[in-house]
């Protein structure tokens, strides 16, 4: 079963259950998928949801953060609720230390490919493979704070 299949069956199973929180987080998400299908005249792979669900997740913690700030924590509370029903369709993340790993094995292979050291003048091109690499598998905080440390070490 695909990643979009299980979002709609959790759904169906959030408005049996009149779990009216958790059923709307999930219309959010399945709204956000169904644009994106429309506006690209594509179907959703796994790995393009997981994309979305980074993406809103990113919107909710920026959004807590603001709520919090105002002191408004009704709205941050409602927002944090939404980030745990976003984050159970996320893949098991990487650990800091194996996603250091990862772009250090990326930086050593572009660095070959270069026939030169890797500096910090080549973070673009590592994050573009970094993240082709790591979409979904990491936080990309973590992976740029990974990169900066490789290139400059």
């Amino acid at each position: 079963m695909s990643l979009k299949d299980q979002i709609t069956e959790d759904m169906k199973t959030a408005m049996r259950a009149k779990d009216t929180e958790r059923l709307g987080t999930i219309r959010l998400l399945l709204s956000a998928l169904k644009q994106k299908e429309v506006d690209e005249r594509v179907v959703l792979d796994d790995a393009m949801v997981v994309a979305i669900v980074d993406k809103l997740i990113k919107q909710r913690k920026d959004s807590i953060e603001a709520f919090e700030k105002a002191a408004r924590q009704d709205l941050a509370d409602k927002e944090k609720s939404e980030l745990l029903v976003l984050q159970a369709y996320l893949p098991q993340r990487m650990s800091a230390d194996e996603v250091l790993v990862e772009v250090k094995a990326i930086v050593a292979t572009l660095a070959a490919e270069l026939g030169r050291a890797a500096g910090p003048g080549d973070m673009g091109k590592v994050m573009g493979l970094v993240k082709a690499a790591l979409a979904g598998k990491a936080e990309m905080s973590a992976v740029s704070a990974a990169v900066k440390t490789a290139l400059a070490g």
